[in-house]
């Protein structure tokens, strides 16, 4: 039964409102002052309160933000005969539900606190799937000291505000490590924005970060916020950071030497409170020698570093993950010994991510409730003929590479490494992509960055 409290210096009002909540079947508390019915909410469980503006001792409106900040979880609404519209707003940006004006009409008021009510459980829901949803520290799942490490290191690097450098793999877990700092973190009830830096065009990254005003450029018809404005207050995750221009490298530097952003097309500053974690499977250092990376910058987020193991590097704690994925698809198998032999002496050039997925492969496909070698050998794929190499088509590397200087023979062995793995691969990009430990849309990057244009399939 929902439990209210009126807080009103006329005892006829508070009565009369009484009696009709009553007869509305909720549970009513009553004060003749704020003092009293603060001295209410700390003894009952309060859902709505109606609060007089004009009252002794401590008025309304300074008896509003006193509740509001020591009691958050309570919707306020105000009353008064006196009202005026400059009331009101102030009530509201004060934390107030509502107004209601004096005398009160029953039907405007019985609506009111349904709509009060109907949204503090709207909030307690969305907190409780915040709970279920939350990554713990335990979901950073292994056993191998390397492991135990991380965990530790999750646990103090949440409390404090410093930024992080997370370093892996594609694939081995970077994010999770990211989401287990924000919600171990005192941010945890704000948002944590992720923002993948290789999946947005360098055309857009800047108005992705700091948003832009209505006309700013060809296609901003509207005003939008950026991810650091959403971040306010939270964690903003700068995935495959290494992948980011130098032009938003120095912006995002700018933004965290003062805190403040600027919308494109505004001279406006905003304030702006975001804990910044980063993440690439890069090598920043090499990128910050070869100028594509600005070294102060890497300086910056380099606070705290946490290095994120490949499944190679940590083949104990493969078994124990693969179970946990299973417990997640509620498909728990018993694992033969050979699965293990199986699981530990694969490659897993996709990391956790490709673990994860053949745990969900295994939860749809397999029948029993125990996991031996053959099956698991047979769910990987292994044994499988590789696609037969495009006959017209041969890939050779240059001749005079080895004469090149280093960033030039780096790319000239790259091209030729994709060009070759798309072949080997039926020219399927996400096949690609897994096969060499890449996402799509970063090979596709890559393809647009050699100019590599041949029509590759689609996997079907």
């Amino acid at each position: 039964m929902p439990a209210i409290l009126v807080i009103d210096d006329e005892p006829g009002i508070r009565s009369t409102v009484a009696s009709i909540l009553e007869d509305e079947k909720y549970k009513v508390f009553t004060s003749e002052d704020a003092l009293s019915g603060i001295e209410t909410l700390k003894r009952e469980i309060i859902d709505v309160i109606l609060l007089d503006v004009l009252l002794p001792k401590l008025g309304g409106i300074e008896a509003l933000e006193k509740i509001h900040a020591e009691f958050p979880a309570v919707e306020i609404i105000m009353m008064s005969g006196h009202a005026s519209i400059e009331m009101a707003v102030r009530a509201v940006k004060l934390g107030a539900f509502d107004f209601l004006e004096k005398p009160l009409s029953l039907e405007k008021m019985l609506t009111v606190i349904r709509n009060a009510l109907a949204i503090k459980n709207l909030r307690e829901e969305n907190k409780t799937l915040k709970k279920i949803n939350k990554i713990s520290i335990e979901d950073i799942v292994g056993t191998s000291a390397i492991i135990r490490n991380i965990r530790e290191t999750v646990k103090q690097a949440a409390e404090s505000d410093a930024r992080i450098l997370i370093t892996g793999e594609n694939g081995a877990g970077k994010e999770v490590i990211a989401r287990a700092i924000h919600l171990c973190s005192t941010r945890s009830d704000h948002q944590f924005i992720d923002v993948n830096c290789a999946a947005i065009p360098e055309t857009l990254i800047e108005s992705e970060l700091f948003g832009h005003e209505k006309g700013a450029f060809t296609d901003a018809v509207f005003t939008r916020k950026g991810r650091f404005e959403l971040a306010h207050g939270g964690t903003l995750f700068l995935d495959e950071i290494g992948d980011m221009s130098l032009s938003a490298q120095s912006k995002v530097l700018r933004v965290i030497q003062e805190q403040k952003i600027e919308r494109l097309g505004s001279e406006k500053t905003i304030e702006t409170d975001v804990r910044i974690i980063a993440a690439t499977n890069q090598d920043l250092e090499i990128l910050c020698e070869q100028g594509k990376f600005r070294r102060d910058l890497f300086f910056r987020l380099n606070v705290i570093p946490i290095h994120v193991p490949s499944l190679r590097e940590r083949p104990d704690d493969i078994p124990l993950l693969l179970c946990h994925f299973l417990q997640i698809f509620n498909r728990p198998l018993s694992l033969e010994k050979n699965a293990v032999d199986v699981l530990t002496s694969h490659d897993w050039p996709g990391n956790v991510r490709e673990l994860k997925n053949l745990a969900e492969r295994i939860a749809v496909m397999h029948r029993g409730e125990t996991l031996n070698g053959n099956d698991l050998e047979k769910l990987l794929g292994k044994g499988r003929k590789k696609p037969q190499k495009a006959k017209k088509t041969e890939i050779s590397l240059p001749d005079d590479i080895l004469s090149n200087c280093y960033n030039e023979a780096k790319d000239n062995f790259e091209k030729c490494y994709l060009e070759f793995q798309l072949l080997n691969n039926d020219g399927i990009i996400s096949r690609t992509a897994e096969a060499i430990g890449m996402y799509p849309s970063n090979l596709h990057a890559k393809l647009r960055k050699y100019n590599i244009k041949a029509e590759y399939k689609k996997e079907k």
